[in-house]
């Protein structure tokens, strides 16, 4: 089916593009599409067609609560329905190959975010073991911190890590926290989660490599690698926007108390190392040797199995040590839970990753790869870029992140390199990164969370805030177009 056979004026064209914008949902921070194939399917009866089964998709993922049925269901038919008509479609053409090379690479790049992925549900599972987690809460109770308090711990916790650590592991790591502090306050939970989500994505708007989008624009020349840190105040009005109106929502009370001792399992504090070295290697990586983050997680899965290993090689010996000084000390309750003690397996902390969420991340990288190839998410640029000033362009393009993944979007830009000054640059460095908290489903962070807080952080609980989370993001667009006037 090629353009020149299909009739249609070119107002439909833009009608397709801004239905592809209202309804499509995509969500990795690692992905960049497949580039536009040599054929133009925007205005085809095919390419609507798969704009149509992605945008039923995305309803039956967004009523996942109501249905019950898991979200990875309906985007893996997708995937498979929409690259089977594109690969139909150029095999007509006598050009099978090229459908084949841009699935590949599709297939390649979900590779790369499930290796990532998969290292950190597995590193968070096994501190988890380690009770990490569990004397963290105890330490937060026993300070005595209220539940507004840690709605701030927490949300600057996750500002602050974010800057130099992936937005998604950031978000688990503190939504592993919240689960354990809060336990059982299901209403209080959801709104960290919403708000670990916003700080998640604005803390990695101002670092070069706090965000993939900052690390596209500062690796293809556009703004120095200091030239950054000007969105730091934008970003943390980003931030605070929304969380000082979500805090008038907090009921104020103190967690419940424990009753229990806590202690960390053998091990625990060296895994802890362990990940922030595995994290920091996956930084390096990227932004020295250029090469995948996912090869330095990988890396790190390596270290972790080999401590691992060690772990059940020295646990006689360890539990024999420990089981004379207990003696000695005369503390029969710990001598009793060596006797619960068993062997650290990296394997079981594998197979406990959420696998609805890997799967899930599977289809929705396929049908945007497939949705990217037939030109829809190059026609969306062309058309803003083509038409509206650069700063609106630029501004819609972050509303437009909450539903279509921030790194296509600025994948699609750079690609075609306006000509914009560093300010503009800038601008659509912060709305892309932190447009994708409007919705749960708009950035990794948010994904990530609903997998992991199931049925208490989901779609529809993000939405109440999105009036709040627009303020902050209109907030954070006008402070930079304030301070940094002279840029543009």
């Amino acid at each position: 089916m090629k353009p020149q056979n299909v009739l249609a004026p070119r107002l439909s064209a833009r009608r397709v593009a801004w239905l592809l914008i209202a309804l499509c949902a995509v969500v990795f921070p690692s992905l960049s599409y497949a580039d536009a194939g040599p054929l133009n399917l925007t205005l085809s009866l095919a390419g609507i067609t798969c704009v149509g089964i992605f945008v039923l998709a995305y309803a039956l993922v967004m009523s996942e609560e109501l249905l019950h049925m898991r979200k990875s269901k309906p985007v893996l038919v997708a995937a498979g329905l929409i690259w089977a008509i594109v690969a139909w479609v150029y095999v007509q053409a006598g050009m099978p190959e090229e459908a084949e090379i841009a699935f590949r690479e599709t297939l390649l790049e979900y590779t790369e975010l499930l290796l990532f992925l998969l290292v950190a549900m597995t590193y968070i599972n096994a501190m988890e073991e380690r009770r990490i987690f569990d004397a963290l809460r105890a330490w937060l109770v026993r300070k005595g911190f209220s539940y507004r308090s840690l709605f701030w711990i927490t949300g600057f916790l996750a500002f602050g890590i974010s800057a130099i650590a992936n937005n998604m592991t950031t978000a688990m790591l503190m939504c592993a926290v919240i689960l354990k502090v809060a336990e059982g306050d299901n209403k209080f939970i959801s709104l960290c989660c919403v708000n670990v989500v916003v700080a998640s994505n604005a803390g990695g708007a101002f670092s070069p490599f706090g965000d993939i989008t900052t690390l596209m624009v500062w690796q293809a020349g556009q703004v120095p690698f200091s030239g950054f840190f000007v969105l730091l105040l934008p970003a943390i009005v980003n931030f605070m926007v929304p969380a000082v109106i979500m805090n008038f929502f907090i009921v104020n009370r103190q967690p419940a108390a424990l009753t229990e001792s806590v202690w960390l399992k053998r091990g625990a504090r060296r895994i802890i190392a362990l990940f922030l070295l595995t994290v920091a290697i996956s930084v390096l990586c990227h932004s020295i040797l250029h090469l995948p983050p996912a090869m330095g997680m990988m890396f790190g899965l390596g270290l972790l199995q080999f401590f691992g290993y060690y772990l059940r090689r020295s646990l006689p010996r360890s539990l024999e040590r420990k089981r004379v000084r207990y003696s000695r000390r005369g503390d029969w309750k710990k001598l009793e839970q060596l006797g619960s003690v068993v062997p650290f397996d990296i394997f079981s902390r594998i197979a406990r990753s959420e696998w609805d969420t890997l799967l899930f991340f599977y289809g929705v990288v396929l049908c945007v790869g497939g949705l990217g190839f037939m030109g829809y998410l190059s026609l969306l640029s062309e058309t803003l870029y083509g038409s509206w000033n650069p700063i609106w362009a630029n501004v819609v393009l972050g509303l437009i992140s909450a539903v279509v993944d921030n790194i296509p979007v600025m994948f699609a830009v750079l690609s075609m390199a306006p000509d914009m000054s560093e300010g503009n640059w800038l601008l659509i460095t912060l709305t892309a990164g932190v447009g994708g908290s409007l919705l749960a489903m708009g950035s990794a962070a948010g994904v990530a969370l609903m997998g992991q807080a199931r049925g208490i952080y989901t779609f529809m609980v993000h939405l109440r805030w999105v009036p709040a989370i627009f303020l902050g993001y209109a907030a954070s667009v006008a402070t930079h177009l304030f301070i940094n006037a002279s840029m543009f």
